[in-house]
């Protein structure tokens, strides 16, 4: 009996006053390993079109997959991915904040997959030095790209410069940015 309402006793003093709480009593942070879990999700995504592009933990337990492909990613994709990741991993994803979804048309570039799948189109690079450049993404392979762009140029015989498309290659190391340029 004194036992018992000494217990009582310690559990709402503990109670009463959070900061006193034993260790042993607070829940506990589950932590995910980013690269068991980009594993998994290249184990799902292996036999289709769809790639990873992002996988972002953040301390929030918040993680965050952002998926592409040539044929854009649907709904079903996201939803059998959340599915799988959440069988997988059983109760550790009840933890964490999952999203998954694919990228949007304002993200910028990441793999050479996004540069091919965008050929054709026009897209705004912003250089290391900050300096914005818009031209058609001509080509594409996995070290470079290449961009038509209209430059004011001095031509031999004309006082002033004209207007002419310039082909520019870049190195993907050599540019900050590169986004799909939507005009209105």
């Amino acid at each position: 009996m004194w036992i018992e309402k000494k217990v009582i006793s310690l559990q709402s003093k503990w109670l009463g006053n959070p900061t006193r709480f034993p260790n042993f009593y607070k829940k506990q942070k589950v932590m995910i390993d980013k690269q068991t879990l980009e594993d998994c999700i290249r184990q799902f995504l292996e036999d289709t079109d769809v790639e990873l592009i992002r996988l972002t933990i953040d301390s929030n337990q918040h993680i965050e997959v952002l998926l592409d492909s040539f044929s854009g990613v649907d709904i079903d994709c996201c939803t059998r991915l959340t599915r799988f990741l959440q069988q997988q991993f059983l109760s550790l994803l009840d933890e964490y904040d999952l999203e998954v979804g694919s990228v949007s048309i304002t993200d910028p570039f990441l793999t050479p997959m996004q540069y091919k799948k965008n050929v054709g189109h026009e897209v705004e690079i912003t250089g290391l030095d900050g300096k914005k450049v818009r031209g058609l993404l001509v080509d594409a392979d996995d070290d470079t790209f290449l961009v038509d762009v209209e430059q004011m140029v001095a031509v031999e015989g004309k006082k002033r410069k004209q207007k002419q498309i310039v082909s520019i290659e870049y190195h993907y190391g050599d540019v900050k940015s590169v986004r799909y340029d939507f005009k209105f």
